[in-house]
C-alpha cells in the first residue's frame, strides 16, 4: 500500500532517511523518527549507494480522471440551477441525484461515495442537511 503523501513529500522523506543514518543515526532510530519501517531505510540505503535517481518522486497517476475540469465546472453550474429544475420535488441535493445528474448529462456512473467526495474536494461545494424547522415555529415571533 502506497504511504500517505505526495511523492515530493515521500522523496524527501526517503532522502532525510539516508542523511540522518549518514550522520550515525541508527536504522531502527530513523525509522521510528520518519514513522516507517526499518525494512525501508535499508531498502533506501542500498538503493542511494546502487542507484541514487531511484529515491526520487515517483507520481502515481492512477486512472484519469472521468469528468473533465470543463464539465466539472458545466456541473456546478447545473447545480446552482436547483434540484427542482432536474425534476425532483425538492431543492435538496443528495449524492444520490447529484451521481444521477451527473449519469443523464454527461453519460458517466459514479458511484455514490465518489460523488460525495468529488463534492467534498470542490472548494465552494459542501455536503449538509438542511436544519429542520418546528412546523409550530412562528418566524414572526423569533425574529423579535
Amino acid at each position: 500500500m502506497r504511504p500517505i503523501g505526495t511523492a515530493e513529500e515521500l522523496e524527501r522523506r526517503r532522502r532525510r532517511a539516508v542523511e540522518l543514518v549518514k550522520w550515525g543515526e541508527s536504522p531502527s532510530k530513523v525509522a521510528y523518527f520518519l514513522g516507517c519501517g526499518r525494512s525501508s531505510v535499508y531498502t533506501w540505503l542500498k538503493a542511494e549507494r546502487e542507484a541514487p535517481e531511484t529515491l526520487a518522486a515517483r507520481p502515481h497517476p492512477g486512472p484519469p480522471p472521468r469528468l473533465s475540469d470543463e464539465q466539472i465546472g458545466e456541473l456546478e453550474g447545473l447545480l446552482l440551477k436547483g434540484s427542482r429544475a432536474h425534476g425532483w420535488p425538492n431543492d435538496l441535493w443528495s449524492a444520490h441525484r447529484v451521481a444521477e445528474v451527473i449519469r443523464r448529462h454527461f453519460g458517466v456512473s459514479y458511484h455514490v461515495e465518489h460523488v460525495r467526495k468529488l463534492i467534498r474536494r470542490r472548494p465552494s461545494w459542501s455536503s449538509q442537511r438542511p436544519q429542520k424547522k418546528a412546523r409550530q415555529r412562528n418566524e414572526a415571533k423569533t425574529t423579535n
